[in-house]
């Protein structure tokens, strides 16, 4: 990932509501939520959600599509891995002890993904 890219990605994260969403749609998985859902997850005003998701969007950490009369929103998850990538790829410096709570994470990730299954 380049860096205006990603200054883009961490701008829109830059905001309680959008992080909120964006943690929302993340946990939602592949299939998403409507954008009502959203709002009554959330307790955002439909105009401050459309702005919001527009916003991630078009910094590319969220995608959308219709179904019915429906639009639903999902974590673009390819983006979302570049810009983790991108921040960590020089984060430990020579010295794995720096990243290592990061890969205790991974681990947790993987391990509730196996008993999920």
């Amino acid at each position: 990932m380049e860096t205006i890219p990603a200054v883009t990605a961490l701008s829109a994260l830059a905001h309680e509501g959008r992080l909120e969403i964006f943690r929302l749609l993340v946990k939602a998985g592949p299939a998403g939520l409507a954008a009502g859902e959203i709002a009554r997850l959330t307790g955002v005003l439909p105009n401050t959600l459309s702005s919001n998701l527009n916003i991630l969007s078009v910094a590319g950490l969220a995608t959308s599509r219709r179904h019915g009369r429906s639009i639903i929103y999902a974590a673009a998850y390819d983006r979302m891995r570049e810009l983790l990538a991108f921040l960590m790829e020089d984060c430990c410096a020579g010295s794995a002890a720096i990243c290592a709570p990061l890969a205790e994470v991974v681990s947790r990730c993987r391990v509730a993904e196996a008993v999920a299954s």
